[in-house]
């Protein structure tokens, strides 16, 4: 829920038309920085002749943070939902300009040199990322694991799952046309929204620059609200879960070409590498990977699958491409001639128990007929059954 504070009397207000650039701030007990923050972005605005307008985004302020953003003739909208993310959409919701600025209240960020920002928005970027690690960070400004582990790692894992240009995903200050951050249907609640920004502007193609900026140190008494570890995880979790392809597709199909290579080299007897002899227990491990590694390639397509139709990701022309050929029955199909080729193999091992009356059999020879024949047999099964989920999914979508 988002309930708005009237912070200016009627007569001082910009008509809402006329506004070009709202910057947001998010706020949860700020009253120490606060005052600067504002009072740098009124200057930036003014300098630069914007007709704008202050937001504050209070998320359950209890030092009066809300109090303070009123008296400097900021408005202030209270966000019941707690999170850095909630607080965020509450303000680009209530955002009455063009384009939004966004930054954290802490006087880390240079409020005063907002002109970068808005010349790329008016240029037709959509998204304007500050990258502090060109612009310059302070002496004791990021915490060294930030500064050398987690922001690299994070913001290069991003780059290379999501062809992401930006080269500092959680960078604080940003800014963004209103119409087309609205478009991506954020949802995060936490501090991985800096994270889903990012991603899905990436995914959705998005006009993305960057402009440096510099990061100070944090002008508060207290500790951040940020937990290294904790929104580290989180944020690595988030990268994760919205690119199936390298949480799923690419380790299962490095799985099963690995079970592939070996189960075919171990196929006609036993080999020995270095003085040791790979045999049929090391076969069986082969078939296990090529199992796993195949519903690892099918959850990837699950994953794809919901998320396109939950609107977490965006349509993609590829799948929809494949979908058109691979439907419900020939996924049935394939599944039901893995099925026979497993119960054929079977039959053919049971034949050489039966020509020793079914007596003591040598595992070493007949058990390089049933670990493939077990394996046709999973797969089949795990085929027929996911085409019936792919289908209740609604991947066969026209």
């Amino acid at each position: 829920m988002v309930t708005e504070v009237q912070a200016t009397p009627p007569e001082k207000k910009v008509d809402g038309d006329r506004i070009e650039v709202s910057v947001v701030m998010p706020c949860l007990n700020e009253a120490e920085t606060l005052p600067t923050c504002i009072k740098k972005a009124k200057k930036a605005l003014n300098q630069l002749g914007i007709h704008g307008e202050i937001i504050i985004a209070d998320n359950g302020s209890s030092d009066g943070s809300p109090e303070i953003a009123a008296n400097l003739d900021a408005r202030v909208i209270h966000v019941a939902e707690k999170g850095y993310g909630s607080a965020l959409m509450g303000g680009i919701k209530a955002a009455r300009g063009k384009y939004i600025i966004m930054g954290d209240a802490d006087d880390s960020y240079d409020f005063t040199n907002l002109g970068p920002f808005v010349e790329k928005l008016r240029a037709g970027y959509d998204l304007v990322m500050g990258n502090r690690f060109k612009g310059g960070i302070a002496p004791n400004a990021m915490p060294p694991l930030h500064r050398y582990l987690g922001n690299p790692v994070l913001t290069g894992i991003g780059r290379l799952f999501f062809h992401s240009p930006c080269g500092d995903f959680h960078c604080g200050l940003r800014g963004f046309s209103k119409s087309a951050i609205q478009s991506l249907n954020l949802r995060t609640t936490g501090m991985e929204f800096a994270s889903e920004t990012v991603v899905k502007a990436s995914l959705h193609r998005l006009r993305i620059a960057e402009v440096p900026t510099t990061l100070s140190v944090d002008g508060r008494n207290r500790p951040p609200h940020l937990r290294s570890w904790r929104d580290g995880w989180r944020h690595l979790r988030f990268l994760l879960l919205f690119s199936p392809r390298w949480l799923f597709l690419y380790p299962g199909l490095l799985l099963m070409l690995i079970g592939a290579v070996a189960s075919g080299w171990l196929l006609v007897g036993p080999r020995v590498v270095d003085g040791v002899t790979l045999d049929i227990h090391t076969f069986l491990y082969a078939a296990m990977a090529i199992v796993i590694g195949y519903q690892t390639v099918i959850f990837a397509i699950f994953t794809k699958v919901f998320g396109i139709t939950e609107g977490l990701l965006p349509e993609d022309t590829r799948l929809t491409a494949m979908f058109r050929y691979i439907r419900l029955e020939s996924g049935i199909l394939v599944g039901t001639l893995l099925l026979v080729a497993g119960i054929a193999l079977s039959i053919f091992a049971l034949s050489f128990w039966r020509a020793t009356s079914f007596g003591p059999l040598d595992p070493s020879r007949t058990l390089r007929l049933v670990i493939p024949a077990v394996t046709l047999i999973a797969l089949g099964l795990q085929t027929v059954l996911s085409s019936f989920f792919l289908s209740i999914l609604g991947l066969e979508r026209h």
